[in-house]
């Protein structure tokens, strides 16, 4: 079976950025096998209830503002996967978790950044997942428990950011905070030590979590792979601007 993953995408220009992270994620499509589809799960997609894409063809959401014109020149346009995204519906309505569905809605920067970077070509199927963030940590286990089987030959690709405060940042990269080291430590303890119930009570038990997370977007789909996967090891780790730490897991 093909693992779940979490990455961080970091800001949308990790394609243009030099950095550990940008070549770990060029490297990573090369060393999996070649999915059939991928069911993406990105933080930038948030819903009141889970929803997924069922166009036949995707397009490029440039959803940023204030970046170099060359970064809204990119495109991602790989196609979709209608088909799996019934496959999809049916093993969450198994669980008892309703999908909708969205025929318009392309792919996210948090999809298209890293799928770029590890399937270049763009020639792989695509479908999204979105998060509910109202809905909690406990849900979004639950989905990726529910997805499980479609690891069979479908890569889940869960995309966010492992510490992700905007307001923390320091643009000119200078070295990664304590409290970020300290979040990050604990977090990747609970996630190897397989400690659900610490995991789903981060927010009161790790330290430094609303600081980490001052919004729950872009950590919630990080516990979607988790449920995806009995195991879980730590791929990458690295921190730019500062706080914006980049880390990536493997759940199998």
């Amino acid at each position: 079976m093909l693992p779940a993953l979490f990455v961080s995408h970091g800001a949308p220009t990790l394609p243009f950025d030099d950095g550990p992270a940008r070549d770990f994620l060029r490297g990573l499509g090369k060393a999996l096998p070649r999915p059939k589809v991928v069911l993406a799960i990105s933080a930038h997609w948030d819903t009141e209830a889970p929803t997924l894409t069922t166009a036949a063809k995707n397009s490029t959401i440039h959803d940023f503002y204030g970046f170099p014109k060359p970064l809204y020149d990119l495109r991602y346009d790989a196609p979709g996967a209608p088909e799996a995204a019934v496959q999809v519906g049916e093993l969450l309505g198994k669980a008892g978790l309703v999908a909708r569905a969205n025929a318009r809605r392309g792919l996210d920067h948090g999809a298209w950044v890293p799928l770029m970077l590890m399937y270049p070509e763009a020639d792989i199927p695509v479908l999204q997942l979105s998060v509910s963030s109202q809905l909690g940590v406990a849900h979004h286990i639950a989905l990726g428990k529910a997805l499980q089987p479609f690891r069979e030959d479908g890569l889940i690709l869960a995309s966010g950011g492992f510490v992700h405060n905007l307001t923390a940042l320091d643009w000119n990269s200078g070295p990664e905070p304590e409290w970020s080291v300290r979040f990050a430590d604990w977090m990747d303890h609970a996630l190897t030590g397989r400690r659900r119930d610490d995991l789903i009570a981060y927010r009161s038990r790790a330290p430094e979590a609303a600081r980490a997370h001052p919004s729950e977007d872009h950590i919630l789909p990080l516990f979607v792979a988790y449920g995806a996967g009995e195991t879980a090891r730590r791929l990458h780790h690295s921190a730019t601007f500062g706080a914006l730490r980049m880390d990536a897991y493997r759940f199998d």
